[in-house]
């Protein structure tokens, strides 16, 4: 005879099926679906931006201000910021133990990227209007 296995789960935990943060592994999937974007996003921007910039400066603002390329920037910067914000999330939330500390700190990190998507965003719409 076999002998039942034995588990740390609680009975809820069985039923529920989600392990101990609650939330199953939703945040594990959106990091990884935002790095499988930048693996497409990042070559294409670095190689079209060198591209561009060896026309001057009046080649890299007619590349910034062409539609598409404006709205692929503003989408490889927004997976940049997002993915950044999920990693040093899981990073704040492994090592910072205070709860103070790191409720300051997540907040602080959704704010700074907030700030950095904006000011990206204003720029690059600066340019691509004018």
């Amino acid at each position: 005879m076999s002998k039942p296995q034995q588990t740390m789960r609680t009975p809820l935990g069985k039923v529920r099926g989600l392990g101990s943060a609650k939330h199953g592994a939703g945040h594990f999937i959106t990091q990884r679906v935002s790095a499988i974007g930048l693996i497409v996003l990042v070559p294409w921007f670095l190689i079209s931006l060198i591209g561009a910039v060896r026309g001057g400066y009046d080649g890299a603002l007619a590349w910034v201000a062409d539609p598409i390329n404006a709205v692929l920037t503003l989408l490889a910067v927004g997976t940049a910021l997002y993915h950044m914000r999920l990693g040093m999330q899981v990073v704040v939330e492994d090592y910072i133990t205070k709860h103070s500390t790191k409720n300051v700190l997540l907040i602080l990190n959704t704010f700074i990227c907030v700030v950095l998507f904006a000011a990206a965003a204003y720029a690059v719409l600066k340019i691509a209007i004018s």
